[in-house]
């Protein structure tokens, strides 16, 4: 589909391929089991990582197949000492029917399980922003994060002290921002009130 957008390939950043990347650069390659969907396995077996029954990693992503043999055996291997990684800690996703269980609340699902703690690669941790700035060789001051949720979008641009705008066309509304602690810098209705601050 062509939306009018130019950019190049590398210029669009993925949790998958930030997990993908995670384990390389912390494990070289390694053996993983996956609690999530397709996209999160190809991208992390095209960086060389391998599925195994006996993991060093449990990688964790929304799946929307989840079955409680699979939580068990995630379960399994974590206690077994396999590190537990979070590709994407949010804990709702914007669906066609509205607002959607996402990964956030599987991996606490297998945090209080295991006893372990999982390093969280996407939003709302800042790694994700703080590659993102060093790719475009920007400074924090200079970017800006425009997103639907409080708890990932704006949380992880705080953390990585970037600019945030909230767009009211997914998770949030006007009543949440109210009674959340955490208070964007702009809130817009739709992303086409962007052209009026720009």
């Amino acid at each position: 589909m062509q939306l009018g957008f130019s950019f190049e390939f590398d210029e669009v950043l993925t949790s998958s391929y930030l997990t993908a990347r995670y384990l390389t650069e912390r494990f070289g390659t390694t053996s993983f089991f996956l609690v999530g969907e397709e996209g999160l396995r190809r991208e992390l077996e095209a960086a060389g990582h391998v599925q195994s029954n006996r993991p060093r990693v449990v990688v964790v992503g929304l799946d929307r197949e989840l079955s409680y043999e699979k939580l068990d055996n995630a379960c399994r291997f974590l206690r077994d000492g396999a590190v537990l990684v979070g590709a994407y800690g949010g804990a709702l996703f914007m669906s066609s029917n509205g607002p959607a269980l996402s990964a956030g609340p599987i991996i606490k699902a297998l945090e209080y399980a295991s006893g372990k703690r999982a390093v969280t690669i996407g939003k709302p941790s800042p790694r994700m922003f703080k590659l993102a700035l060093q790719l475009a060789q920007e400074k924090p001051r200079r970017a800006v994060m425009i997103g639907d949720q409080m708890e990932t979008d704006l949380l992880g641009a705080r953390k990585a002290g970037v600019y945030a705008i909230l767009v009211l066309t997914g998770v949030e509304t006007v009543e949440s921002i109210a009674h959340s602690k955490l208070k964007p810098d702009a809130v817009i209705e739709n992303v086409d009130a962007l052209m009026g601050m720009l």
